[in-house]
């Protein structure tokens, strides 16, 4: 196949959410001229202007939340009817949302349909949960290819599938990351850190996965024998205000920032001096494989998949229910003053994003050949 193929990504919306980051991740590095993106979303998202520069389309539909799931549905059947023929993959990122997607795709004759874990749970209320889990059974006849971030996201998307699975690895262009000493000096100044502070930071969206009361609480207690600390926090979402005024309960206000969504997010992990993870809950983390590419220690919550670990040294699990445990972790990690290179360990493991695109690349063209020959077999016996 000589001509462009034209791939269809759905999520929710283009922020800076980690699917999100590696979907953009790809998208400047696949070859333009053989592999156009168009996306498929339900908000206005940050990348938006930067995937349109790309020559990328963006569709939007309302999303369940804002219509109900019957006008959802509606709303992506008459999508795929009047978009649906100039799309030879349909590639989802909406977890168990995305049986809905692929089954409007099918419906349409879209030829390859791509269901894509990047988690381990659902979020939501317990109807929203329900709901999504009535979805997911079309993933079963919908999706044509099934791929994950990690083991564990496979299992829980793909529980009767799990053999099927095709890992694609969270890539990053780790040489962004790469520890330089003078931008690590130039973004304190910028956030009025004083030398000798000890940093902590985190990176996420403020929402119930992420666990932010948790890590605030750590950060207490770190603070009351730590008291020439910081917490740098970047993201948004829909508990940043409740998180604020934690922060300002626990009389941390002085100590903790909210940084919002940033877009330099490799200058930013250069003023850490650890990255505090305690999440509930994850696929496999791309601010993690960031942060051990930055070569950061990492305190992590161990409902974590082990997958995230690079082998390194970088990275340490630790129970939610043990604020100590956390205390001390960061406690054996706070007075080094030297950053591993780690550059080309994480090319050996195979995060390297360019090496991730090519790869993609490739198979959705091998996709499409066998689709076309199977195709051309089809017409030769009409």
């Amino acid at each position: 196949m000589g001509s462009v193929i034209t791939v269809l990504q759905a999520a929710v919306n283009m922020n800076r959410g980690g699917a999100e980051t590696l979907l953009m991740n790809l998208y400047r590095h696949i070859d333009r001229s053989k592999v156009q993106f168009h996306f498929l979303t339900c908000r206005e998202g940050c990348y938006d202007d930067e995937i349109r520069s790309l020559g990328g389309v963006i569709h939007r539909i309302p999303y369940i939340d804002k219509i109900g799931p019957y006008a959802y549905r509606a709303a992506l059947k008459q999508f795929f009817t009047e978009y649906g023929y100039q799309y030879q993959v349909v590639h989802s990122h909406m977890d168990r949302m995305s049986g809905l997607v692929l089954y409007a795709a099918k419906q349409a004759g879209v030829p390859v349909r791509i269901a894509h874990s990047h988690n381990t749970r659902s979020e939501g209320s317990l109807a929203a949960k329900l709901y999504k889990r009535y979805a997911s059974l079309y993933i079963g006849f919908a999706a044509t290819h099934r791929f994950a971030c990690s083991e564990e996201a496979g299992k829980w998307l793909f529980p009767w599938k799990r053999r099927e699975v095709q890992l694609l690895k969270n890539g990053i262009m780790s040489d962004m990351f790469a520890y330089r000493p003078l931008v690590r000096h130039e973004v304190r100044k910028e956030l009025g850190i004083a030398e000798g502070t000890i940093v902590l930071g985190h990176v996420g969206r403020f929402n119930e996965q992420k666990n932010h009361a948790l890590l605030l609480d750590i950060f207490r207690s770190w603070l009351r024998r730590n008291v020439n600390s910081c917490l740098l926090l970047a993201g948004e979402g829909p508990l940043r205000l409740a998180m604020e005024e934690k922060a300002r309960s626990l009389d941390m206000s002085e100590n903790v920032k909210f940084l919002g969504v940033r877009s330099d997010i490799e200058r930013l992990m250069q003023a850490f001096d650890a990255f505090v993870f305690p999440s509930r809950h994850e696929g496999l983390p791309v601010t993690l494989i960031e942060a051990q590419a930055a070569g950061l220690p990492c305190i992590v919550s161990d409902t974590i998949t082990r997958e995230v670990d690079l082998g390194m040294g970088l990275v340490t699990f630790h129970a939610n229910g043990s604020l100590r445990e956390y205390e001390e972790a960061i406690q054996s990690v706070s007075g080094r003053e030297r950053r591993m290179d780690t550059q080309a360990e994480l090319y050996r493991c195979g995060y390297d994003i360019r090496e991730t695109a090519a790869w993609l690349q490739q198979y959705y063209r091998k996709q499409c050949e066998v689709n076309h020959e199977s195709d051309n077999r089809v017409y030769a016996h009409l």
